[in-house]
């Protein structure tokens, strides 16, 4: 039996006055990527030096003003890559470099030589504060750890004194979802002051969820606790850096931003330590779904995904949101029949917003392609099949042939799984189109007997087609072609036809379009019934070929 005894819960918050169930996103936060640090260590195969710059360029094309580029003090590979960047003039002017370092004299020594020549920098010092991290890693009391901190941030602020550039601080206490809050504030609260922090010069305080450990709600009200509670407040900009164990990253931002957050740390698609980080490109896309500008230039969302799966040697889910192959594809019946009118429904009604059933945003409005949206296995329905006829070949199956039709369809499904539009398109050709045994339609000569008083009759038709291979010919009156047709061939076949309904529509516009015909023809003398189709740039013709096409269906000759 599972064991679950052996856990805790994490205990909660005590906030009865909580606001941020009130709010909602607003705005983009500020962005800061961590791909290059908290992603690439996370790799079974680290980047080398040129892809950690392919990745950084276009980190910088995505519009990312603020990059953590490695922990420079802990290795001579981070070092030289934040060299080149440097000395290469690869940093754009409005692009922050952001490094790691832990709260250690020789370690933010080293960070700075690292820096030399940059013109700004996000300086990230960082040390553990949890409950459980103080007892059985560092052995040491709260004022101990605090003092870690502190010291870290007076080490920071005298090697700063000679550095040319701009530094701007940024302070982690690790694994804040594990240290009481009293406490966080506390350590937070001393390096603010410690490094004079002011509006005009404000101190990055970064609260990250460096283990998940409970509902993101609950992280909400953490972040909220804090925000209510920090002293000179704008002196402040309030950074998240979740993590993802219990698969919640996501709405742990979310709703760290409602709580009050102004940054978001996390990686293009949630590459990370353990499960990962937050997935940076999902909530920018959910911002982006609600109508809010996500402040990222992620149009193109194919390209970040050929870079980070080259660059990281990880493959992309094929569920993973907005990213994945499946992600704007519908297998189900009823979402297929869905979509469908839900597409025609835009156009019809020419919206200028976005509002389909089952897909959240155009695929195409972040370079996705819209064709494969619907693919047809064995648990697709009639909508699907006929979404597939007409977007991909321009057939608009009337509603009582789309049940006919993909009960053809099933059954190849049913042997082979997927069933591509092409194959989709041959059965239709096979099933109705090519249709022309044992009666085949020829040639087909109209008159109009309107003019003449004496007929019943308006039309009067002569065609010629072909049974089990011979040549025959027919003339027959009726109220029109299909009415005439219709008549002449009970009187040549011997069986009683009747024709339930008609439809036809242009496959193509221009002078050089043609039309397609269905006919859904039922044998009296036996109660079956079929659909027939034709197709001709003349829509008598097409609708006589629809005809031959049903009765091949019905097996009549």
């Amino acid at each position: 039996m599972l064991n679950y005894s052996r856990y805790r819960r994490n205990p909660v918050v005590d906030l009865p006055d909580r606001k941020w169930p009130n709010r909602q996103i607003e705005k983009a936060p500020i962005w800061c990527s961590v791909d290059l640090r908290d992603g690439n260590q996370a790799l079974i195969d680290p980047m080398v030096v040129s892809e950690k710059i392919e990745f950084f360029n276009h980190l910088v094309k995505l519009g990312f003003k603020e990059i953590e580029v490695g922990f420079p003090a802990a290795s001579q590979i981070e070092f030289d890559f934040q060299r080149q960047l440097i000395e290469r003039k690869l940093v754009p002017d409005d692009v922050r470099l952001q490094v790691l370092t832990q709260c250690r004299k020789e370690l933010i020594e080293r960070t700075f030589e690292s820096i030399e020549g940059c013109k700004e920098v996000v300086f990230h010092i960082y040390n553990s504060t949890s409950t459980l991290q103080r007892d059985v890693v560092f052995n040491k009391n709260e004022d101990e750890i605090l003092d870690i901190a502190v010291q870290g941030t007076e080490w920071v602020k005298e090697y700063a004194k000679n550095f040319d550039g701009k530094i701007i601080l940024e302070y982690s206490p690790e694994s804040f979802t594990g240290t009481e809050l009293p406490f966080a504030l506390r350590v937070c609260t001393a390096v603010q002051k410690a490094w004079g922090a002011t509006k005009e010069n404000p101190i990055i305080i970064n609260l990250p969820s460096t283990v998940e450990m409970t509902t993101p709600n609950v992280f909400a009200d953490r972040i909220e606790w804090m925000n209510d509670r920090f002293e000179d407040r704008e002196s402040i900009i309030l950074s998240v850096h979740p993590h993802n164990d219990r698969g919640t990253g996501v709405a742990s931002a979310e709703l760290a931003l409602l709580a009050g957050a102004d940054r978001i740390e996390g990686t293009l698609f949630g590459n990370g330590e353990r499960t990962g980080n937050v997935d940076v490109m999902t909530v920018a896309y959910n911002m982006f779904s609600q109508g809010i500008d996500p402040g990222l230039n992620i149009e193109n969302i194919n390209e970040s995904i050929e870079i980070y799966e080259r660059c990281c040697k990880i493959p992309m889910h094929p569920r993973h949101p907005y990213a994945g192959k499946l992600v704007f594809t519908a297998f189900s019946g009823s979402h297929q029949d869905a979509i469908n009118k839900g597409v025609a429904a835009m156009k019809e009604r020419n919206l200028d917003h976005w509002e389909v059933p089952y897909l959240p945003i155009d695929p195409a409005d972040i370079g996705r392609e819209y064709e494969p949206i619907v693919r047809i296995n064995s648990q697709s329905g009639k909508g699907g099949v006929a979404f597939v006829m007409d977007t991909y070949f321009g057939f608009k199956l009337p509603k009582g042939m789309q049940r006919e039709f993909a009960d053809v369809i099933q059954k190849i499904s049913e042997q082979q799984g997927e069933v591509s539009p092409e194959t989709i398109m041959d059965k239709f050709r096979e099933e109705y189109l090519d249709k022309k045994e044992p009666l085949h339609f020829r040639k087909l000569k109209m008159d109009d007997l309107s003019d003449e008083v004496e007929s019943e009759f308006d039309t009067k038709v002569k065609v010629l087609y072909t049974a089990d291979g011979e040549e025959k010919t027919f003339e027959a009156v009726g109220n029109g072609p299909i009415d005439a047709v219709q008549r002449g061939i009970m009187e040549e076949t011997g069986s009683r036809i009747k024709v339930l309904d008609y439809e036809e529509h242009a496959l193509q516009s221009g002078s050089n379009s043609q039309a397609a015909a269905y006919i859904h023809l039922m044998n009296a003398d036996d109660g079956r019934v079929t659909y027939g189709v034709g197709v001709s740039s003349n829509i008598t013709r097409a609708s006589v070929r629809a005809i031959f096409s049903a009765l091949n269906r019905l097996g009549i000759r």
